[in-house]
Parts: C-alpha cells; sequence; structure tokens
C-alpha cells in the first residue's frame, strides 16, 4: 500500500467491521427474538448460575452443548466492536472494559427483549455466559490482531521513503550567521 491508501484502508477495514456487526447482531436477534411454539415453558431463571448448575447435572456433553451455546451467542462481538471502532493505538485494558460492557448491554437489551416473545423466558445464566464469551473472544484475537497490524503499519513506513526525499532533495539548507536589521 501506498502512503496515501493507510486511511482508505482503516475506512475500508472499519466498514467490514460495522457490516459484519449488523450481520451477526440481525442473526442472534433472529435466533433470540423469534417466538417458539413449545407445549410448556420453564420458568424465568432471575438467580445467577442455576441454570449453569442444573446444565452441569446433565452430564458432560449436554453442559458443554448448553454453556458453550451461551458463550458463542455473542462472543463474536469481543472481535466486531473494536473492529468496528478501528483503532490501533488504544489501552488493551480500556478497549476491554468497553468491549464487555457493550456486549453485556446487548445481552441485557435481548433478555429483556424476550420477555414479551412467546415461548422464550429470561434467562441470567445467559446474560452471564454471553458477556464471558464476549471477554473470551476479546482476550484471544483482538489484542494480537492489534499489535500484529501494528507492527505491519510500522515495517510499511519504515520502507516508504520520506516525501521531501524522493527527488534525491535533502533537508532545507540554512543560512547560517544571517545578521538581523537594525
Amino acid at each position: 500500500m501506498r502512503q496515501g491508501s493507510d486511511g482508505t484502508a482503516v475506512i475500508r477495514f472499519r466498514a467490514a467491521g460495522v457490516s459484519l456487526l449488523l450481520a451477526h447482531l440481525l442473526l442472534v436477534g433472529w435466533l433470540t427474538l423469534r417466538p417458539l411454539d413449545v407445549p410448556w415453558m420453564g420458568a424465568s431463571n432471575l438467580h445467577p448460575f442455576a441454570g449453569i448448575r442444573a446444565d452441569l447435572s446433565l452430564g458432560p456433553v449436554e453442559a458443554a452443548r448448553r454453556i458453550g451455546k451461551g458463550l458463542l451467542l455473542l462472543a463474536p462481538l469481543g472481535v466486531l466492536l473494536p473492529m468496528a471502532g478501528g483503532r490501533l493505538s488504544v489501552s488493551p485494558w480500556a478497549s476491554l472494559a468497553r468491549t464487555v460492557a457493550a456486549g453485556a448491554l446487548i445481552s441485557t437489551t435481548i433478555e429483556l427483549a424476550q420477555t414479551g416473545v412467546p415461548g422464550q423466558v429470561v434467562d441470567v445464566d445467559s446474560l452471564l455466559l454471553n458477556t464471558t464469551g464476549v471477554a473470551i473472544a476479546h482476550l484471544l484475537v483482538v489484542p494480537m490482531c492489534r499489535a500484529r497490524l501494528r507492527r505491519r503499519k510500522q515495517d510499511r513506513v519504515g520502507v516508504l521513503p520520506h516525501p521531501r526525499n524522493e527527488a534525491g532533495q535533502g533537508s532545507t539548507p540554512t543560512i547560517p550567521r544571517v545578521g538581523i536589521a537594525p
């Protein structure tokens, strides 16, 4: 890439992040907010970790499936939210805090919206699992990708000649000892 196309690359990167983020949120909305035709519904779970304990009592395979489903539902947000932000130089802790907070808010919104959907029940454990999934995905992917992109940007800048030196010209000459008029 040429030096002038860096801005275009960042805009394309952010646009891809926003597009993927919207597509993922539409998919999550369709999966979680569509009415289900079920013969009976369980009660809402408002006690933290009660649903996870119940899942663990079903055996390791079924527990892994149910807990994994909760962890993976919003996990892509851990990568897509920073990608849509498009910043390379940011504090890792601030980025993690912002991303996890946004993931928790989105998960809370989904859980509250499910109160009016037939066949869907509120589960506080899904809020915890969704938020944990966002945090894990962010920690596993974002710092490594940002470091790689920063290195690539530095390598690209180091290879390019300085704009002033493209035509073989040196720095601007100065005239020493020029007297000041009275």
